[in-house]
């Protein structure tokens, strides 16, 4: 009985201290967490982008170049001619790290910083040397969001093929909020300036329905908090230990009772 209560308290001691460290590393996986003094807005939040995107390196940017200020859109008849580079055709350029693209005959063009009107401007007045009244029409191909629904082996990058993508849609492209997801507790996080802003949204109550029309704009990152499941990876942590004690209770029974 004694060595019984021995292995016992033996047992309950080292499951404490594996208990223990365990739980140090249990929902480890929650990421950007809420410490102390961290500013996040709950109100003013914009439905609505107050700036327009600014093209920056590593964008890519397609357009579609026409002549006589783009009449072909206009006429099912129009002379094939009229188009010019690629035959209408978009092409992907990708903006380099000096902030330029190569264009066709026009040679190098630095065009970060610039807006989508901004960048149509440039590149009518660039090809109007050489075309006729030229119509640019340019899109940023690679704008994306990035959304953790609630459970990270579900976090999916979404292309914003919709300049008006909302709240709602994007978190739908995503696969909805997961089970585990928070639909309380959704953090935007977006790029003003040169830091992120955060803010939180409340999405489980009707109220929340004033947000999901918020448009959101590329390189946002959406992220659905998850609910913590302690128990659930303490007994991941420590099942192993004990299958491992156990076997040696076992052991060492059996060789005493065979003494």
């Amino acid at each position: 009985m004694l060595f019984k209560n021995h292995i016992l308290r033996l047992l309950f001691l080292l499951l404490f201290t594996v208990a223990f460290l365990s739980s140090c590393g249990i929902n480890s996986n929650i990421m950007f967490k809420e410490a102390k003094g961290d500013k996040t807005y709950r109100d003013s939040i914009p439905m609505n982008p107050t700036t327009d995107y600014l093209i920056s390196v590593d964008d890519k940017v397609s357009f579609q170049l026409y002549t006589n200020e783009g009449e072909i859109l206009l006429t099912n008849n129009a002379d094939v001619s009229q188009k010019s580079v690629g035959g209408g055709q978009s092409i992907e350029y990708l903006v380099r790290r000096d902030g330029s693209v190569e264009l066709p005959k026009i040679g190098k063009v630095k065009i970060e910083g610039l807006s989508i009107t901004e960048c149509e401007d440039l590149f009518e007045d660039l090809y109007s040397k050489e075309y006729n009244n030229p119509f640019v029409q340019v899109q940023i191909t690679n704008q994306r969001v990035v959304v953790f629904p609630g459970n990270g082996s579900d976090a999916k990058v979404i292309n914003l093929v919709n300049n008006n993508t909302t709240l709602v849609e994007a978190i739908a492209q995503a696969g909805g909020i997961t089970e585990r997801g928070k639909a309380k507790k959704v953090k935007l996080m977006r790029r003003v300036g040169d830091k992120r802003v955060v803010y939180l949204i409340d999405l489980s109550t009707i109220d929340g329905l004033k947000y999901a029309d918020m448009i959101v704009q590329a390189n946002d990152y959406i992220y659905i908090e998850p609910n913590p499941q302690i128990t659930k990876e303490l007994i991941k942590e420590v099942a192993p230990v004990i299958t491992i004690l156990s076997s040696g209770i076992v052991v060492i029974t059996v060789l005493r009772s065979l003494k």
